[in-house]
């Protein structure tokens, strides 16, 4: 069914993945031998931010796994990594304060994060069947071609691609969410002068290769929906 321009395609967004999160996975390697020396954990990065910023009703809580931190709107937890909560170096230090800047986006009522919230419950469905519904109207395109006609199988591609589209669009909606969130986090280490300026380039570039990886998930998923769309202008 696939041409080999998809594979190609899909190769290449794989590769350039891989790439970014390696690179990520390196950085944070590298940046949590360089350890603060205010002596702070993670978890008690996250927790001074918090209160500085007024916010008492969001747990910092010990999720396992690496680099498995997050925000939880639903639950207002900060959710930080074993390589995160009680690790004391710049990496922790960035990443504990990039999930705390989500909580503060949440407390301020972030227009970006809040778009963001309310295409999940779509997001989340539309993500389980959009490429088969894609598939099956490509195909039946090709099936209905030879009795001259694809209505019924164009139908169900434009059907396919406004799903896949609403994935596309929250993965461009997640960039603001994210550097903002880094951005908030670096201001505040900075600010509160939190870390030095050494450990403040590390957890600044290590944010930055973060952010890399939302970018190239975005641009992946807009490349994939442009390819797809050309079967439209297919006789």
């Amino acid at each position: 069914m696939f041409s080999s321009g998809y594979m190609l395609l899909a190769g290449a967004i794989m590769l350039v993945s891989m790439f970014v999160s390696n690179k990520l996975k390196s950085k944070f390697s590298h940046y949590s031998k360089l350890h603060l020396r205010n002596g702070m954990s993670g978890a008690e990065i996250a927790e001074k931010m918090l209160a500085d910023h007024g916010i008492r009703d969001v747990e910092v809580i010990h999720v396992k796994g690496m680099l498995t931190d997050h925000y939880n709107p639903q639950k207002k937890t900060v959710n930080l990594s074993e390589g995160v909560y009680s690790q004391r170096n710049a990496a922790a230090a960035a990443v504990a304060a990039h999930e705390v800047g989500h909580a503060v986006q949440h407390a301020k009522a972030y227009k970006w994060l809040k778009m963001r919230s309310q295409l999940v419950p779509l997001v989340s469905i539309a993500s389980k069947f959009s490429q088969w519904v894609i598939y099956g109207g490509i195909a039946l395109m090709a099936s209905q071609q030879a009795a001259g006609g694809t209505s019924t199988g164009r139908t169900l591609l434009i059907i396919g691609l406004i799903m896949f589209a609403t994935g596309t669009l929250f993965s461009f909606i997640t960039l603001p969410v994210e550097y903002d969130a880094s951005n908030r986090a670096l201001r505040w280490l900075r600010d509160k002068n939190m870390v030095t300026q050494e450990e403040f380039a590390g957890s600044q570039d290590a944010l930055k290769w973060a952010a890399r990886t939302y970018v190239v998930a975005a641009l992946g998923s807009l490349a994939t929906f442009l390819y797809f769309a050309r079967y439209l202008n297919r006789k």
